[in-house]
């Protein structure tokens, strides 16, 4: 099992070693295109798990249509953008967005270009950051401040989670489960891969381990200590660089994706902490 070919949700290179070769080799591409395995396929609507919710249509700064759910919780409370990891789509995650209403926030959740609904194909790293920065332009209209918000990744959104936070600081930034950057999550889920082109393949850099310490915001971590994909060790070195107020939350028996279903309590009442940063920022 590795982040490249044994996890549905994050596929990368392995199935598709032979077509990069030959693609790289002949003309001379950059490999990140590959990096990113979208679904189109609708899995689930937040309406089969009771939620109301607006099926939303924005465009981002390049021009790019893109889709999204807008779930509305407790209006004094903070809104979670949420930024979903690679593979699948927002469909797979009406879960998340249902826990996240039962504690009473609203949600943002949308799918980067070539993913789900969204227009268009990712093919840079870059794509993924001006497709949350449309996110956010759009959220922002409806009225919402990024000090009213709550900045939320997984997995590779957590990249896209935390390069947010250096741009428009959120009240707090929660990344799950996330990795200190692309070449050191290459080299450990496919280590003969990586060692083979993947160190001059990528242009994908990803680099969370330097770019959390530029964060201003509060920085909090969820991670399993049984997910397969991701070392437990990887947030603990990105708790390492961050600064003050920062907090990890290791979720015993916790997978890749799974840390709702399995945190119970303590996962929960994280959450609920969140308030301490939001509700000072609102007072003002």
């Amino acid at each position: 099992m590795n982040f490249f070919s044994a996890c549905p949700k994050i596929r990368l290179i392995n199935l598709a070693l032979a077509t990069m070769v030959l693609t790289l080799s002949t003309f001379g591409c950059d490999g990140t295109r590959f990096i990113f395995s979208s679904s189109k396929d609708v899995f689930s609507t937040p309406d089969e798990v009771g939620l109301a919710y607006e099926d939303i249509w924005f465009k981002t700064r390049d021009g790019v249509q893109l889709h999204g759910w807008l779930v509305p919780g407790d209006p004094q409370m903070p809104l979670i953008l949420f930024f979903h990891g690679n593979a699948a789509n927002i469909s797979y995650r009406v879960d998340n967005l249902q826990y996240f209403n039962k504690i009473g926030f609203s949600t943002f959740i949308f799918d980067y270009r070539g993913f789900g609904k969204s227009r268009g194909q990712a093919i840079r790293e870059e794509d993924l950051y001006m497709d949350a920065r449309g996110a956010l332009d759009y959220v922002k209209d409806r009225g919402w401040s990024s000090a009213r918000m709550i900045y939320y990744g997984r997995s590779m959104g957590a990249a896209v989670c935390l390069q947010m936070g250096l741009e428009f600081a959120p009240a707090v930034v929660v990344l799950e489960c996330p990795f200190t950057s692309m070449s050191d999550i290459a080299k450990h889920t496919a280590p003969v891969t990586y060692a083979l082109f993947g160190w001059w393949a990528i242009d994908a850099k990803f680099d969370n381990l330097n770019k959390i310490k530029g964060l201003s915001a509060p920085v909090v971590i969820f991670q399993g200590d049984a997910d397969k994909i991701v070392p437990k060790e990887m947030a603990q070195r990105l708790l390492q660089q961050a600064n003050e107020p920062k907090s990890l939350h290791l979720i015993s028996g916790g997978g890749h994706s799974n840390l709702y279903q399995v945190g119970g309590d303590k996962y929960k009442n994280a959450w609920i902490e969140l308030f301490r940063y939001w509700a000072p920022m609102h007072k003002m």
